[in-house]
C-alpha cells in the first residue's frame, strides 16, 4: 500500500478512478479501505462504506431524516 488516498467517482456496480491512489476513506467509520477491497458505495452521496454494516447504519440515517 503506498498509502495514497484515491479519488474516485462511483457508479452503479463500478467506478472510476480519477486520481490514482491505493485506498479510500469509509464515510461512516472513518476505517481504510484497500481498492481491491471496496465493494459498498453510494452513487448519489458519491460515498463509500467499509462493509455493509457502515452502510445500513448509513441507510439508517438517510431513512430518519427523510
Amino acid at each position: 500500500m503506498n498509502k495514497k488516498k484515491a479519488v474516485i467517482r462511483y457508479k452503479p456496480n463500478t467506478f472510476d478512478i480519477l486520481e490514482e491512489g491505493d485506498h479510500v476513506i469509509c464515510a461512516v467509520s472513518k476505517k481504510i479501505i484497500p481498492l481491491e477491497n471496496l465493494n459498498y458505495w453510494n452513487v448519489e452521496l458519491q460515498e463509500a462504506y467499509y462493509s455493509p454494516v457502515e452502510a445500513q447504519k448509513k441507510y439508517e440515517v438517510l431513512g430518519k431524516k427523510s
